[in-house]
């Protein structure tokens, strides 16, 4: 984080895919220092904000996404349900991120530039609307005027007939979501036009927020294997090569949250940022959220893992502000973070002798939920 852009991931419907980058820019993604242009020395009190903001940023996605992830699958819109990532997923993520990370620098290599960048912002404007407008979703729920009527929807594909006739997309959706759509278009539409640090952090907010909610870790044994795979990813990509550097410097898209050093100096116009891949959010978020379901599944009316893990991430994140500034060099925030949100957590079950029923707790997916419920009916039906 601060003048890198690290771990930063884009959440889709069915799988992440990862970019890790370290760079200093301005608010063209271009180098900001050269030789002829003198370099951009932050103020304390500029620094200090921007890394403040970066951290509040950042815990904003994690807390509420873990919080929406407990009732997360209970919406009847397919787009609404979460995807379980299992242990061979959580073991070929490091591989197939490595893949496309490798990909995107062979593409920017040979290609124009100019030309990706525009397919990405198409590709990221009609990804951020949707994002933004389910992140709002519960918000308008409760201020939207109860004297409007709600007119109810539904967009419904299917493929096929009769027996085998199947639901493509089966989505409902009423008059709130209509302008939770109107509203992120708005804001889809000023950051296509132009790239604003605001827009860009309204887009990453809720790319973050939908990742931690809706991507959910089967258990606690993948959540290790998939961190402990992405910590050795980062490390190697961060100071094993300028593969990572040459993709974030070319790459313009909402994957990272950024806030300008020289705020004060510039005002909204601002043009030096410190940036917070959306990785370091994401990732980490998703065993966070996972902590907290077991906390509810224990059915102790606490929340000590979730709180743990939380305190941890912040410790991570400390960590690696610190370091950077001590070293003056910019640190891969995955190399603090996936130590300290597993350890504190584990170290706090080994105190509570709750550690191999914390590796225990298994989550299912929906589809699976839904079958074996079907079974079970179908077993007492036989009875």
């Amino acid at each position: 984080m601060a003048d890198v852009d690290q771990g930063s991931v884009l959440p889709s419907e069915t799988s992440p895919l990862i970019l890790d980058g370290l760079n200093a820019t301005d608010s063209n993604g271009t180098d900001a220092v050269n030789a002829t242009v003198a370099k951009f020395v932050a103020t304390p009190e500029g620094t200090a904000l921007a890394y403040g903001s970066l951290v509040f940023m950042a815990l904003l996605p994690i807390f509420f996404g873990a919080l929406r992830s407990v009732n997360c699958g209970k919406s009847k819109n397919s787009s609404d349900m979460p995807e379980t990532i299992t242990g061979r997923d959580a073991a070929r993520f490091p591989i197939i991120a490595s893949c496309t990370l490798f990909g995107l620098y062979l593409f920017f290599k040979i290609f124009s530039q100019e030309y990706i960048n525009l397919l990405l912002s198409m590709y990221f404007f009609v990804l951020g609307i949707l994002a933004l407008s389910h992140t709002m979703s519960p918000f308008m729920n409760r201020i939207f005027p109860a004297n409007i009527p709600i007119k109810q929807y539904q967009l419904l594909f299917t493929q096929g007939s009769g027996e085998t006739k199947e639901e493509i997309v089966n989505y409902e959706f009423d008059t709130k979501d209509m302008i939770c759509l109107v509203i992120s278009t708005v804001v889809g539409v000023w950051y296509i036009l132009k790239k604003h640090w605001i827009a860009n952090n309204l887009f990453g907010l809720a790319f973050a927020l939908n990742g931690v909610e809706l991507l959910h870790l089967n258990n606690v044994s993948t959540g290790c294997i998939l961190l402990g795979g992405l910590f050795v990813y980062d490390v190697f990509w961060v100071f094993g090569t300028n593969v990572m550097v040459t993709v974030a410097k070319s790459f313009e898209a909402p994957i990272k949250l950024v806030f300008p050093q020289d705020l004060f100096e510039k005002g909204l116009g601002a043009n030096q940022f410190a940036m917070l891949g959306l990785g370091d959010i994401v990732i980490p978020g998703i065993f966070i959220a996972l902590l907290l379901r077991f906390d509810v599944s224990l059915k102790k009316n606490t929340r000590t893992y979730f709180y743990t893990s939380f305190l941890a991430y912040i410790f991570g994140l400390g960590m690696t502000i610190w370091v950077m500034h001590t070293f003056k060099h910019a640190q891969p925030a995955l190399l603090y973070l996936v130590p300290a949100c597993i350890g504190f957590p584990v170290v706090v079950a080994l105190l509570k002798g709750e550690l191999t029923e914390m590796f225990r707790y298994e989550e299912v997916s929906p589809e699976d939920a839904a079958a074996k419920e079907e079974t079970t009916e179908a077993e007492k039906k036989d009875k």
